[in-house]
């Protein structure tokens, strides 16, 4: 799945659910994901949190084929900044 479907299956999933805090997925060269003030966005910015993965563990990560826990342990997943925003994320993904 490229990036650009990655943040429309974002944006959809953001619909109608409250996220309290920024998260970025960043992607390298590929890209950034934002997700801030209820919405999704590719314009990369400061965040609460920052997690550093490739897109295609993205991908994985949102399918539920990602394990969160087991990725950061595994170096798939790096992250930075607040850890309870990154917390918050399963509630968006679950």
């Amino acid at each position: 799945m490229a990036l650009a479907e990655t943040l429309h299956a974002i944006r959809s999933g953001l619909e109608g659910r409250s996220f309290d805090g920024s998260l970025k997925f960043d992607c390298g060269d590929d890209g950034v994901i934002v997700i801030a003030d209820g919405a999704a966005s590719d314009e990369d910015r400061d965040t609460d949190c920052t997690l550093k993965l490739s897109s295609d563990n993205l991908t994985k990560l949102l399918a539920g084929k990602l394990n969160p826990m087991t990725a950061v342990m595994m170096g798939k997943i790096k992250i930075s900044g607040d850890m309870g925003v990154a917390m918050k994320l399963s509630k968006l993904i679950g």
